[in-house]
């Protein structure tokens, strides 16, 4: 059965990922676009989630590619109206609306899926394999990116709730949670704030391993030229490097997989089974791992951004 979706935010993420995603599977069709200004050819557009709501009640699934500070309304809104909701990564600016999310989504028995699309990279489910029956030593992430040509403009990344760096780096960590196979928990962060910004431009955690593996992460949005974003890992039984942010897999030196990036596809099959089975995924180990960030990272002020 194909399911009716209505795109919430027409952005970047939205045409560059969501919309040929969405295209692209035979389960879904979309068929409204919420945005005050933009709209997609061919597609009915709406101004406000209330009028698509009460004009659309056919439309049984509300996809949210919005920034993380209005999200927590836009979502309410939609489960009250008995929809489906897909939101984007992360899932909101604070851990308590994501957990009033899921609650509400239980009461009106739909579906809700806090998407964490690099965990959906070609790569991932191989690695996860891989370490599961080995003893980690050591893992470093590596998260460096030019926020200038990945966030031109978008000043609502520097503002509370936005993330700063950690927009990208929970990327790393929603990958680092997924192939884990125990927990580990933040023990130290450091973290650099522009002078004239209200989120981080850098980080550098460590985290506390129950088996005492060494395990930190480097995030900056400062880097120019190539892109970095790299997982090391050693283990007692050889060592693996995941790198192009999951699309590319070596172990022991040798190249495993080098994927195309499929992640949005992904996500969205992976939606379209939690509504086939009245199912919801609201992991938020990703999440919290920034919390604890936030909460134990030491400041530092570093020098004025602008774009």
């Amino acid at each position: 059965m194909v399911e009716k979706l209505a795109l919430v935010g027409i952005g970047k993420i939205a045409r560059d990922q969501h919309i040929p995603a969405i295209s692209g599977n035979p389960n879904w069709s979309l068929e409204a676009t919420v945005s005050r200004h933009a709209s997609v050819d061919g597609v009915a557009s709406f101004e406000t989630l209330e009028a698509l709501l009460e004009e659309r009640p056919d439309i049984s699934t509300i996809s949210l590619a919005i920034p993380p500070q209005p999200r927590f309304s836009y979502a309410e809104a939609a489960l009250k109206a008995g929809k489906h909701v897909m939101l984007e990564k992360p899932p909101g600016q604070s851990l308590a609306e994501c957990f009033a999310l899921e609650a509400l989504a239980r009461e009106m028995d739909v579906s809700i899926f806090a998407t964490w699309h690099s965990r959906f990279a070609d790569c991932v489910p191989h690695l996860k394999s891989w370490l599961s029956s080995r003893e980690l030593k050591r893992l470093a992430i590596v998260w460096k990116e030019d926020v200038r040509h990945w966030h031109p403009g978008q000043e609502w990344i520097w503002e509370p709730g936005g993330m700063g760096v950690f927009d990208p780096g929970i990327n790393a960590l929603s990958i680092m949670t997924e192939i884990l196979p125990h927990a580990v928990h933040v023990c130290e962060a450091m973290l650099e704030y522009p002078e004239n910004r209200a989120t981080p431009i850098a980080a550098k955690l460590k985290f506390t391993d129950p088996n005492g593996a060494e395990m930190t992460a480097v995030f900056d949005w400062r880097q120019e030229g190539l892109q970095t974003w790299d997982i090391e890992i050693e283990t007692t039984d050889g060592d693996a490097r995941l790198s192009l942010g999951g699309e590319k897999l070596e172990i022991n030196g040798e190249l495993i997989k080098s994927g195309s990036n499929n992640e949005y596809p992904n996500l969205y099959a992976r939606m379209s089974e939690l509504v086939r089975n009245g199912a919801s995924d609201m992991d938020m180990s990703p999440f919290i791992h920034v919390c604890d960030a936030y909460s134990l990272g030491r400041r530092i002020t570093t020098s004025p951004f602008e774009y």
